[in-house]
């Protein structure tokens, strides 16, 4: 006999009116609630809810019992709407939380559990209707339950656990870092409740990995994944083959060891991945709510494994979970459209390894499925009407019909319509459609003639049409013909070509190439007809221009001024062997802003795919010298010597630099060393140069010896460089235009070195330089250990807790950002305590300081202004060292050996910035005419150093 029939007799027992049936419902209403529990039917909780409401009835409000008939009667129907889902239900128990909740003010003991549990339901409330305010209150809550469980309390661990759950939620929602930090906090606050051999560790187990990467999706730092799987895995342990929780522990680790491969493509973890998610297949059987879920995960994970080794198994099973998920997401499924994108996706993988068409036919259907999904005014609907134009563009190639063709390029013209020109995708979608304009245009004029192979005349043009619009989009749009001297834009450059002996060849040896060697031939073939020289050289007077030589062979024309000059480069490039050649006085019309904008924004690539660059230095004759070249001198030609990798230097008389013979002086070790005293330019650097922002201290101080005749070109001309696509705005101040450049290598690399600079500063921002010659001064350059700053360190083992906890401030710090022109700098902050003027000298004008700061050595200083009289009383002042984690180049976990590395890394000299400290909690920097150098006392000043982040304007 249970307790429900114990209950049940003593009710009968107890006729209303007697002692003890004023508890017999209620004590048989939990009973039931409990049988519920263990057997999961529902007419054992529609039992007790029945009984509790007749209870209810017979306690007025103000009786001493009431509060716990409204809770239990809440805990009843929170537990009804878990199993059924009646939104009925769950209002009613928020509605009967909060009465209960009246019920039990400030000082009862029972307040906990209601705010708990009225928390709980708000949070069930949020996760169908999705409104912030529900869950901001079930926070309020929890936090007000978790203050009356202090530790040592046995409701403690579910407070946590819960609030924890609700901030992570909120993090979801929300996307606040600080949300999901308090909930890993709390998490493992939790997990330290459930030590182990407790029957409930694996739940804040699963609770804290799951929360670990969220933060590892954040911030991409390993150990959080790393930890998270480690959890996972102990979580598994403890739920065995046959517990009902095996299902999260096994999803939880899948996921995770899937983002690992992402990250560190270890095969050995999609393969475990892969057997995971099978695992979770199998405890979703038909009729399961997540088994949509875990078909996707595990033919996602299966795409990856055929990504990989091409094991066309992989993808068969892939395309057949991706059916079976698509078949549970039906019409109106929130997930339906990520389950077409994949399976198209891996229908067209198939098509394009075995041919089929019928796959193809099904991922056009596939796709007017998904646009379906996406109507008139849906901000995503123009990538999804190019995808399906693709499809039936394809379509089309391998079985013409012109109504696929038109509809292709209807939907693309449709598309562009959707789109800004300044969006990414718009030149794609353009060339799309040009290239479906052209098929139509073939498709009508063709006579079909086939080939021996099978293959059309029109196919075969198609795809060559299709090469060589791919091969110049990477060109510039006009060149020089070398062979004629005419200029030919990009349509005379393919009409040259479709005449020429090169592309009668081509067709002639498609038909004999075997069908796996066609693509690589007409690559090959195209390639290397389309091979382009560049120009680089000094402009002078005459210089021709586009309307100068447009419609004319230079050839034909009077070797005065510049064009002499570029009929000998083109003479040049001929006698190299090449068609095509560049120059930038006359390719590029300077009256269109917007293809000057292209073209200089599209210069450093097209310098690096050149097949060479020749440079002619027409103030150096044969005898001379690089250094006394002003080509040397001027910004636009760093990029024109960084970016290609084949250059040749031609002198005065046109012949070649030191009459150096070869191919190319880049390989010449006596070019090369020539040009590195010419430039300070190191050899790695000249030889093989890499656009980007590593290193950007350097590249500026490059560029600081150079300069332009407009003055904002030197921050345009390095825009290739630093591998930046930003704007060209000609009539802007030069310190905006260096500025703006700054902003951006800050905000995509948060590389503080290039605030080492010395001179005044841009009106833009205090932290940036007004000119690029700030830069000139070379960076301190860090010495080797000495035995004189160990014995300063005076290292002792026993610091290491403090060692710790420096690294993980340091390690942990928030990465350097420039929003709406306020740079946000982590910085380890010195409080200056005394300062002095040593002398001045009002010519320059400049003022010498000694300055004395918590923490470091004493320091000298010297700037363009005097410092004024409040901000040397005030102690506003601050000596601040920037900081970057990039900086930090230890291993995770210190040991003796790392110990004695970062106390000897951070306490060498290192440059520092002067700041003021502003209303509002803002600093700006003080320009000073030399750069700072500041020096740590000593170990312990290192010791207490730590990572504050400061707003500067």
């Amino acid at each position: 006999m249970d307790d429900v029939s114990h209950q049940l007799i003593d009710l009968k027992i107890h006729p209303p009116g007697s002692n003890g049936r004023v508890v017999a419902p209620f004590n048989l209403a939990v009973a039931l609630h409990d049988r519920f529990g263990k057997g999961r039917k529902c007419g054992n909780l529609d039992m007790a809810i029945t009984f509790l409401r007749g209870d209810l009835e017979l306690r007025p409000s103000g009786h001493r019992d009431r509060s716990s008939l409204l809770h239990g009667l809440a805990h009843c129907l929170s537990a009804r709407y878990d199993s059924q889902r009646k939104v009925v239900d769950l209002e009613e128990a928020v509605t009967l939380g909060r009465a209960a909740l009246e019920l039990r003010l400030p000082g009862h003991p029972d307040r906990a559990v209601s705010l708990c549990n009225l928390a709980c339901d708000l949070k069930k409330r949020f996760q169908k209707n999705s409104r912030m305010y529900d869950l901001e209150e079930a926070i309020q809550l929890h936090r007000a339950a978790l203050e009356l469980c202090p530790s040592g309390h046995p409701d403690r661990y579910l407070s946590l656990l819960e609030l924890a759950l609700c901030l992570s939620a909120r993090y979801d929602s929300q996307r606040a870092i600080a949300d999901l930090e308090e909930a890993v906090t709390l998490g493992r606050a939790a997990v330290e409740l459930r030590l182990p051999g407790h029957p409930d560790r694996a739940v804040p187990l699963g609770i804290l990995a799951c929360d670990l990467r969220k933060r590892f999706k954040k911030h991409a730092r390993s150990h959080d994944l790393e930890e998270a799987i480690g959890l996972h895995r102990a979580a598994l342990e403890l739920h065995p083959s046959g517990h009902p929780d095996r299902y999260s522990s096994l999803y939880g680790l899948a996921h995770c060891l899937s983002n690992r491969y992402d990250s560190q493509q270890a095969i050995s973890d999609l393969e475990e991945a892969v057997t995971l998610r099978r695992a979770v297949l199998e405890l979703c059987p038909p009729g399961h709510p997540d088994r949509a879920v875990s078909l996707y995960n595990l033919a996602r994970d299966l795409w990856r494994r055929f990504e990989k080794h091409s094991q066309v198994y992989d993808l068969e099973k892939a395309i057949e979970q991706h059916h079976a998920a698509l078949e549970l997401r039906p019409s109106g499924h929130r997930d339906r459209s990520s389950s077409l994108h994949q399976l198209t996706r891996c229908l067209l993988a198939r098509y394009d390894s075995q041919g089929a068409v019928a796959d193809l036919g099904e991922a056009v259907t596939l796709r007017r499925a998904a646009l379906e999904l996406y109507p008139p005014g849906h901000r995503r609907r123009a990538r999804f009407l190019h995808d399906l134009a693709q499809c039936l563009a394809e379509h089309f190639r391998h079985q013409p019909a012109a109504a696929d063709l038109d509809e292709a390029i209807a939907l693309e013209q449709e598309a562009l319509q959707l789109l800004s020109p300044r969006n990414p995708r718009y030149d794609v979608f353009r060339r799309s459609l040009m290239t479906y304009l052209q098929m139509k245009i073939n498709s009508q004029a063709a006579i079909m003639s086939p080939c021996a192979s099978g293959v059309t005349r029109l196919d075969v043009n198609q795809v060559i049409r299709g090469c060589i619009l791919e091969t110049l989009k990477m060109m510039p749009t006009r060149l020089l013909h070398t062979h004629t001297g005419v200029l030919f834009n990009r349509d005379a450059q393919i009409s040259h070509f479709m005449a020429s002996q090169q592309y009668s060849q081509l067709l002639s040896s498609f038909r004999r190439c075997p069908p796996d060697q066609r693509t690589k031939l007409i690559h090959t073939t195209i390639s290397g007809y389309f091979q382009f020289v560049m120009f680089s050289h000094r402009w002078g007077e005459g210089e021709p221009l586009l309307r100068d030589v447009e419609d004319h062979s230079i050839y034909g024309m009077a070797t005065k001024g510049g064009l002499g000059k570029l009929q000998a480069f083109c003479l040049r490039a001929g006698e190299k062997g090449y068609l095509w050649a560049w120059s930038d006085t006359c390719c590029i019309d300077k009256d269109s802003s917007a293809e000057l904008q292209e073209a200089i924004g599209s210069m450093f690539g097209w310098y690096r795919r050149s097949a060479l660059t020749i440079v002619y230095l027409s103030d150096i004759p044969n005898t001379g010298s690089f250094g006394a070249s002003e080509w040397f001198r001027r910004g636009w030609t760093l990029q024109e010597l960084l970016a290609p990798q084949t250059i040749l230097f031609y002198t005065q008389d046109w012949s070649l630099y030191k009459n150096h013979v070869g191919s190319n002086h880049k390989v010449n070790a006596h070019v090369i060393e020539e040009l590195k005293w010419a430039t300070g330019i190191d050899p790695q650097f000249l030889i093989e140069f890499s656009p980007g922002m590593d290193d950007a201290r350097s590249r500026l101080q490059w560029a600081s010896l150079r300069c332009t005749t407009r003055a904002e070109d030197i921050a345009y001309s390095l825009f290739g460089i630093f591998n930046l696509h930003l704007p060209v705005l000609y009539g802007e101040s030069a310190e905006k235009a260096l500025s703006r450049l700054l902003v951006e290598i800050i905000s995509q690399s948060g590389d503080i070195s290039v605030l080492d600079w010395v001179g005044k500063a841009s009106p833009f921002h205090s932290c940036f330089p007004a000119h690029i010659t700030s830069y000139q001064t070379l960076p301190l350059s860090q010495r080797p250990d000495t035995d004189e700053l160990s014995l300063r360190m005076s290292w002792r083992p026993l610091l290491s807790t403090a060692l710790r906890k420096l690294y993980r401030s340091l390690a942990n710090s928030p990465i350097p950002q420039f929003i709406n022109r306020r740079l946000t700098l982590p910085s380890i902050t010195h409080r200056v305590t005394a300062i002095r003027l040593q002398g001045e000298d009002p010519r320059a004008p400049s003022y010498e300081y000694k300055i004395r700061a918590c923490g470091l050595r004493p320091l000298e200083i010297t700037l363009r202004d005097k410092l004024e009289d409040v901000a040397m009383k005030r102690g506003a002042l601050q000596v601040v060292r920037p900081w970057h984690s990039k900086l930090l180049s230890l291993s995770a976990k210190l040991g003796t050996g790392a110990d004695k590395q970062l106390l000897s890394t951070m306490g060498r000299p290192f440059h520092a910035l002067l700041l003021a400290r502003l209303p509002h909690d803002e600093y700006k920097r003080i320009a000073s005419s030399t750069l700072i150098v500041a020096e740590p006392v000593d170990s312990g000043s290192i010791l207490r150093s730590k990572v504050t982040t400061l707003n500067i304007v």
